[in-house]
């Protein structure tokens, strides 16, 4: 179990989550800010603002408002927008041992918070959640995660900024984990992989090991118990809005997304429909890393961890028929047709023609078109492609 009472370091202040003591004062203020209040209106119509209100007031820590807040609202999300929240592994996992949850990165909200709440399902706590700071364009943002039991990852910094950074980051993970006994999730790589061609960033690995520099580099990932999770979804409501990107950096390589692309990604994805969602959570990595040679080459050592946590989420992914159909018509064959109907592959097809026809703020020609159907049906049929190739 979680110590939330455990003293804080000062050097973790302004990236850790909000102390419980502090709870209550934080969202007093929350609560009066206005586009706290449009959001809310926005994504909870059923509740009047000033009953909310109360209710937010009444709450005395994080596990309160997770609870009371957040679950009813993951409930109801997860039955408005899919067809059903499902994973395994979790009962498998030993209840007193806090884990680094790394997963796939498919959604910016959801990856976390469909996490925490399969754990609080299945009678565990929730996780400390790893947010970048790029996300954080607003101070309200800021506070309303960290009130949610996030930690900032700060991004776009300078060279030295950036090493501090990122020892900062891992000090304050090995602290969690070793001694508040706190689990967390961090995505794989940092930002969305728009292609789900997923594989764990080496920079990731290294940052992890930064905050235990007394320990080898295996044994300083040994010690935040690294439990890989397959994130599947039978619909990413964001593909539209992924192929939309790669569109754009294609026709001009120096293009980036602004705050406002952040925010619409956000939003279609916590609202859009997703189908079957599934997460399958495998067991801790440290056998694995046991059988590291101790005098293995440091950037080997490096990718031979990210390999056992890339095959971990490869061979667990949850196929959908969608990835069976995306697979053949990407290669123009038939080798999984017995996956699926004709007339699943017409509707399809169809859904793929739907999305697309979202796009309307930028002009788009043929050749866009079939660019943009090309990019979503890789996104659908590279999780078959790799477990493929990961069960060989």
């Amino acid at each position: 179990m979680e110590n939330e009472n455990i003293a804080m370091p000062a050097e973790f202040a302004d990236i850790c989550p909000i102390a419980d003591k502090d709870f209550h004062n934080e969202m007093s203020i929350l609560v009066e800010e206005p586009m706290f209040k449009q959001i809310v209106r926005m994504v909870m119509p059923e509740y009047k603002y000033s009953q909310l209100v109360r209710i937010l007031l009444g709450l005395n820590s994080k596990l309160e408002f997770q609870q009371k807040i957040m679950r009813p609202f993951m409930k109801g999300v997860l039955g408005k927008t899919t067809q059903g929240l499902s994973c395994t592994g979790i009962d498998e996992l030993p209840k007193d041992t806090p884990n680094l949850f790394i997963t796939n990165h498919r959604d910016i909200v959801l990856d976390s918070a469909q996490l925490s709440y399969l754990l609080v399902e299945h009678g565990r706590d929730t996780c400390e959640i790893a947010i970048g700071n790029n996300l954080l364009i607003y101070d309200w943002i800021t506070k309303l995660v960290r009130l949610n039991k996030s930690f900032v990852v700060k991004r776009n910094l300078g060279r030295v900024q950036t090493l501090a950074a990122a020892i900062q980051l891992s000090s304050y993970i090995h602290f969690a984990i070793n001694q508040k006994k706190a689990s967390i999730w961090i995505a794989q790589r940092e930002g969305r992989c728009k292609d789900s061609n997923d594989r764990t960033q080496e920079s990731l690995l290294k940052m992890l090991t930064y905050g235990n520099r007394d320990k080898s580099f295996v044994d300083s990932l040994k010690e935040l118990n690294i439990v890989p999770c397959a994130i599947s979804y039978e619909y990413d409501p964001n593909d539209y809005l992924k192929a939309r990107e790669f569109l754009l950096k294609s026709k001009d390589p120096n293009y980036k997304k602004s705050q406002a692309d952040d925010l619409a990604s956000m939003k279609v994805g916590i609202m859009g429909f997703k189908g079957h969602v599934h997460y399958a959570v495998t067991p801790c990595i440290n056998d694995e890393l046991d059988l590291i040679p101790a005098d293995l080459d440091k950037l080997l050592a490096v990718r031979r961890v990210c390999a056992i946590i890339d095959h971990a989420i490869h061979t667990h992914y949850k196929i959908f028929k969608t990835n069976y159909m995306a697979h053949d018509m990407l290669f123009d064959e038939h080798e999984f047709a017995s996956e699926y109907t004709p007339e699943e592959l017409e509707a399809f097809k169809q859904y793929l023609n739907g999305q697309v026809d979202k796009v309307t703020d930028i002009p788009i020609n043929e050749q866009d078109r079939s660019y943009m159907l090309n990019r979503m049906l890789q996104m659908y049929s590279n999780p078959l492609t790799n477990q493929l190739e990961a069960l060989k």
